[in-house]
């Protein structure tokens, strides 16, 4: 049956779940034990130099768009897991928020030529090529840290770290199905007053 133009002007909110928040606590588990490291003002501005751009007008190194942060240009969470990379200057390049969130924790060069809604090829950024190859040429210059994190922790911590992880997500799944038997309860019962509501006139 065709919608309505009602039905089309209307949509409703799409429900949150619970267990749609596994990457956010994962990444939040990376991010927890990912080292930073603030750097000089030397470094910021030899980095600007190369991406060509002054602290006087900072733009988004993949798009040209005002920079409204610095986005880490190799992820450092990548299947659930750290990557190796940490947050250091030589893997943050100034970003907008566009990019940023386009981008998530795809290879930088394959998302910017790719089709992802939001990348600079998919809005037709004009000088994409060239700001390929000023990224390109910023990690050539100074190369990003990648580290092999668990050889570096104890073991036992380690492994610890992770378990309490995989718990946290167990739980998170048995509350999704806890809060599906509660919905269905309440979603029932709310039938029922809404059903009322119809039948007064309210």
């Amino acid at each position: 049956m065709a919608k309505s133009a009602l039905s089309n002007a209307f949509k409703m909110p799409t429900p949150v779940k619970i267990t749609g928040r596994t990457s956010s606590i994962t990444n939040s588990f990376v991010n927890g034990i990912i080292p930073a490291i603030m750097p000089g003002d030397e470094e910021i501005a030899l980095a600007l130099e190369v991406l060509g751009m002054d602290a006087s007008d900072v733009r988004c190194a993949y798009c040209g768009d005002p920079a409204t942060e610095w986005d880490h240009l190799n992820a450092i969470v990548r299947g659930k897991r750290p990557t190796g990379y940490i947050t250091e200057i030589h893997n943050l390049v100034p970003a907008c928020g566009k990019c940023n969130q386009s981008k998530g924790n795809k290879p930088w060069r394959n998302w910017m030529f790719g089709p992802s809604p939001l990348s600079p090829a998919s809005r037709g950024v004009g000088d994409v090529e060239e700001r390929a190859e000023r990224i390109a040429e910023y990690e050539r210059r100074f190369p990003p840290m990648q580290i092999d994190f668990e050889s570096m922790a104890d073991g036992g911590l380690w492994e610890a770290y992770w378990d309490a992880h995989g718990r946290l997500v167990e739980q998170m799944k048995r509350c999704e199905e806890l809060a599906a038997a509660v919905r269905a309860e309440i979603s029932a019962q709310v039938e029922l007053l809404s059903d009322r509501r119809i039948d007064s006139g309210h």
